[in-house]
């Protein structure tokens, strides 16, 4: 088992003109392509399913989905087409190929007081490496690929992608253009706002306030659901997105906006992160994260679904030592709140 690298915790990002520039230079690195290796995690076995399912199984259930976490294919440790090509690449080019974040404060970031080249850390990039150990046997052999929020699908469907680990939700809409793995992490969409503001949570007092989301989030298209539906006030102001869903921080710092919508474990990491802004209220939602690939990728999406067993099952260094080190310290210490159910598989029909 790859050892585990000891971290050195963020510290010093109190203040909020502080944070601005940290996080505007974020954005900033975000349109590079970063290429820094680093690394890193339990319960749960799996709902058996039909081997024989396959993509085509996948794209009718995305049409009639009701519980997006639940239209994955089983697991299975063989290799198949879209894992030969990856080995096939020769040289420094043998690598898995992967969309991430790296503004994320302990999902996928860089540690400012880290020093020097800083290396992408956090749980999503523990499972990166995790993914490359298996398939490629060097936890190392990954090239990182910074990607905005909106850019996330767009990235696999064109190929410059193997596989995103980004804090992506799997739900239906998403399903039409992409495959998922089982779910690796439970969360909800939460609001964070400043502690000075009036608004109390997802109700009436955000009547007339200027909420900013990312561009093709789901916490976007949730607040455009729920105002058409009416469970959100209708005067919200929804007019503010953008690329990166950490954008939104910096403009909740700035005064541009009232509040930010997002997954409740980002919210979490980003209040840590600044102490005038905190989480009002609890989430509205119950939301999975899972790897999307492409959605040909059969033997891909099998392979991370045997790996993701795997990975719950390791006591040692696997999800509950990546939470521990990772999350604890901004979702408490309480992981079976966060740990996803024992994954079910599509079954042929």
């Amino acid at each position: 088992m790859h050892a585990r690298r000891l971290r050195v915790s963020l510290k010093g990002w109190g203040g909020v003109g502080a944070m601005a520039v940290v996080c505007a230079l974020a954005v900033l690195f975000a349109l590079l392509l970063p290429l820094a290796p680093s690394h890193g995690g339990g319960k749960g076995g799996p709902d058996t399913g039909d081997p024989g399912a396959t993509w085509g199984e996948q794209a009718r259930a995305a049409e009639e989905c009701t519980a997006p976490e639940k239209q994955t294919l089983s697991p299975s440790p063989a290799d198949g087409p879209t894992i030969d090509e990856i080995k096939s690449r020769e040289g420094e080019k043998r690598k898995l190929i992967v969309g991430v974040d790296q503004n994320s404060y302990r999902w996928g970031y860089r540690d400012p007081n880290s020093g020097g080249d800083a290396e992408l850390e956090g749980f999503d990039i523990d499972l990166v490496h995790r993914i490359a150990e298996d398939v490629l046997g060097d936890p190392d052999a990954v090239q990182f690929k910074a990607i905005p929020t909106d850019q996330r699908i767009p990235a696999i469907q064109d190929g410059r992608v193997d596989m995103v680990v980004r804090t992506m939700t799997i739900n239906c809409a998403r399903l039409q253009d992409v495959a998922f793995s089982a779910p690796y992490f439970r969360t909800g969409q939460q609001l964070l706002a400043p502690k000075s503001s009036p608004i109390t949570g997802y109700n009436d007092t955000l009547a007339d306030k200027e909420i900013c989301t990312a561009t093709g989030s789901t916490a976007f298209s949730t607040l455009e659901q729920d105002r058409k539906d009416g469970r959100l006030v209708a005067s919200a102001d929804l007019r503010t997105t953008v690329p990166n869903q950490l954008d939104c921080l910096v403009r909740l710092q700035l005064g541009e906006v009232d509040a930010v919508v997002t997954d409740g474990a980002l919210a979490a990491s980003q209040a840590a992160q600044d102490p005038t802004v905190q989480l009002k209220g609890d989430a509205f939602t119950t939301e999975y994260y899972g790897v999307a690939m492409k959605k040909d990728a059969d033997d891909l999406v099998r392979r991370v679904n045997q790996i993701l067993v795997e990975f719950r099952r390791d006591t040692e260094d696997g999800w509950q030592a990546s939470y521990e080190q990772w999350l604890s310290a901004t979702l408490g210490d309480d992981s079976a709140k966060s740990e996803p159910p024992a994954p079910q598989y599509l079954r042929k029909s």
